[in-house]
């Protein structure tokens, strides 16, 4: 069974998907009895504050893809790397491409299988890693017409909308895995991709699972 990590309003709302009337505070009193409840880690709050350009909001599907890296370990000790990519407007999750070492032909391989299910982004916003600055991906964004966007260098709020489907992805599922093997860490990982596209509920979709918010629009 799958180890999850949600809050009371998303167990509520998937209790009333499966029929079960309750009211918010019976689920919260018994999420607190049961001693589900989630710790935070409260960040400082910066006393320097900058005006930066902000991106305009995507309004449909494709209009813009998000694209980083998120290390994690095996049981023995071996690193992994995973490319995970999303949809900024829809919130899913493209593709987790797992291995020992991912490079910008790795990245661009994933985008073509993508690609090849008949999608393709009109703007790509990434860090400025070696992977993305590629000669190699700059060469596929040029003959497919796309667009790619850099964060600006110790800016990660320039991406948020990947940094925050990151921080999911680490709590709900690398975080809750002990994987025995890069093979293992392929199946569960993929697991959980399908699930959050499926049936995690999205509070910025009005609690609906991405792939649901997709066939709507």
């Amino acid at each position: 069974m799958t180890r999850m990590r949600y809050g009371y309003r998303k167990i509520g709302v998937l209790l009333k998907r499966e029929g079960f009337a309750h009211s918010t505070g019976v689920i919260y009193r018994v999420y607190r009895e049961e001693g589900l409840g989630l710790r935070y880690r409260h960040g400082r709050r910066s006393k320097a504050q900058s005006i930066r350009p902000q991106r305009k909001p995507a309004s449909r599907p494709d209009q813009a893809w998000s694209l980083d890296f998120v290390a994690d370990q095996l049981a023995n000790g071996n690193r992994f790397c995973c490319l995970t990519i999303i949809d900024v407007f829809t919130r899913e999750c493209l593709a987790i491409e797992v291995g020992q070492h991912l490079s910008g032909t790795d990245v661009v391989a994933v985008l073509n299988r993508i690609r090849q299910g008949g999608r393709i982004p009109g703007v790509l916003f990434c860090d400025n890693g070696s992977e993305f600055t590629s000669q190699i991906l700059d060469l596929w964004a040029y003959h497919n017409k796309v667009k790619i966007e850099f964060s600006r260098p110790g800016k990660p709020t320039d991406n948020a909308f990947i940094e925050s489907f990151n921080g999911t992805f680490r709590d709900e599922c690398l975080n809750a895995h002990w994987f025995e093997s890069l093979r293992d860490a392929k199946m569960q990982i993929a697991s959980w991709q399908r699930e959050y596209n499926e049936s995690r509920p999205h509070r910025a979709l009005g609690e609906v699972p991405p792939a649901e918010f997709a066939r709507q629009h």
